[in-house]
């Protein structure tokens, strides 16, 4: 049984994928891009258009099929050497010289610029794989934030009752304590409903219909970029998959022009009259056959035409040059602003690391108030809520670090 050409080219990519990958901390993730990989039907799509193109080149690079007549005569022909019977014609049309080697050139680059769109697809698709993750990572630790805090706020609610109780503080502490719990349960809620659409969308990259659990590390590992920013803008102007299919374009507009000249030069064509002929009154009784080769030549004399056709490829050459500048523009501002994300994460993640801490000591301080002097509920319930928001924050920088860096290795064409 003939094996399916995508799996079969799969087979050694992922093999190299997972080389490259290696265990440890993104083992789940790598695991998923392997099955995006296999699975996803717009990069399906892109390969068998990659494969079609293929295709492509045995037709162009081939001699145009013979010609082949067998005229048939109602009544016989006569002739001086008698009577003409039956004919054979038999014709091969020829390009002029280096046409057929052009259009298969023109092939190639065109079935190379499917390949590039291929790989531009595969790392689009594991660009969106990896930050739809991301997100999901990040929702769920906000939902274990959430919950934690809520627990917290429960320990609070036991201790201002017992104060309300004793006659210590107003019954506006618990009140209070119920209003920031209603709202962490908001959030919490928004949250578990947010989670089935990621989980859906995630799953959907995988072509995978189960909805399965997706499985998530207990901590996002931290990695950092392991180029410059020069550097890693010049991987993005050398490797990007957009900008190398359009190179291949204006390589195939080159010949393409080239094939467009050679249209205006003459073809040729040889071939072969046979015919078999019955002798005349005039000679011995038979028959005798008759071989005649021929040649022609088609001249193409509307030059309009030729010219027109090596003028449209010139203009398509100076458009496919603006094209690729813009596109340059464009990767280098996304570049611009994935590095500048980048930068911030990094920063962000220090920031609330500091300020996690300070909230924590802070609250820790203001809890051992309150139990001994009733006072400061309102900034107790205010720390809290200070300390909640940083460590959702530092979550969130943690996660925008890595889509940042997974966007600068898609730009580089990873």
């Amino acid at each position: 049984m003939k094996q399916n050409p995508f799996i079969k080219y799969l087979t050694g990519m992922l093999l190299l994928l997972l080389l490259s990958m290696g265990a440890g901390a993104q083992e789940q993730l790598n695991t998923y891009l392997v099955r995006a990989a296999e699975n996803n039907p717009n990069l399906q799509a892109r390969f068998y258009d990659y494969m079609a193109a293929l295709e492509q080149v045995p037709q162009v690079k081939a001699l145009p099929d013979p010609q082949v007549a067998f005229p048939s005569f109602t009544l016989p022909a006569g002739a001086r050497v008698g009577v003409q019977q039956y004919k054979f014609s038999a014709t091969q049309m020829f390009p002029w010289f280096g046409t057929l080697k052009a259009r298969e050139n023109v092939a190639v680059q065109q079935a190379k610029v499917k390949y590039e769109l291929f790989e531009e697809t595969k790392s689009a698709l594991f660009n969106d794989v990896r930050a739809t993750y991301y997100n999901f990572y990040f929702n769920e630790k906000a939902i274990r934030i959430i919950q934690d805090n809520l627990l917290v706020l429960e320990r609070f609610r036991r201790m201002a009752a017992i104060k309300v109780e004793a006659g210590m503080v107003s019954a506006v502490d618990q009140y209070r304590l119920e209003m920031e719990t209603g709202d962490l349960e908001n959030e919490l809620a928004l949250l578990k409903d947010q989670r089935q659409v990621l989980q859906v969308q995630f799953n959907k990259l995988l072509n995978d219909d189960r909805n399965q659990p997706i499985d998530l590390p207990d901590e996002l590992w931290e990695t950092e970029m392991a180029q410059s920013k020069t550097a890693a803008l010049d991987s993005i102007l050398n490797q990007n998959h957009q900008l190398l299919s359009l190179d291949l374009q204006q390589e195939a507009l080159r010949f393409k022009k080239e094939l467009a000249e050679k249209s205006g030069k003459p073809t040729f064509s040889l071939g072969i009259d046979y015919s078999i002929v019955e002798k005349g009154a005039m000679q011995p009784k038979g028959t005798d056959s008759f071989m005649f080769p021929k040649l022609g030549l088609t001249i193409p004399l509307y030059r309009s035409k030729y010219k027109a056709m090596v003028q449209q490829v010139a203009y398509e050459e100076t458009a496919n040059a603006f094209e690729k500048q813009s596109l340059s523009n464009s990767l280098e501002s996304l570049f611009e602003i994935a590095w500048k994300e980048y930068l911030d994460a990094k920063r962000r993640k220090a920031l609330y690391l500091s300020q996690t801490e300070l909230a924590e000591n802070s609250l820790s301080i203001l809890e051992t108030e309150y139990a001994s002097s009733s006072q400061n509920f309102e900034e107790i319930l205010r720390m809290d809520r200070k300390l909640l928001e940083y460590a959702l924050e530092l979550e969130k920088a943690k996660t925008d670090q890595q889509a940042a860096i997974s966007m600068i290795h898609y730009l580089m064409g990873n």
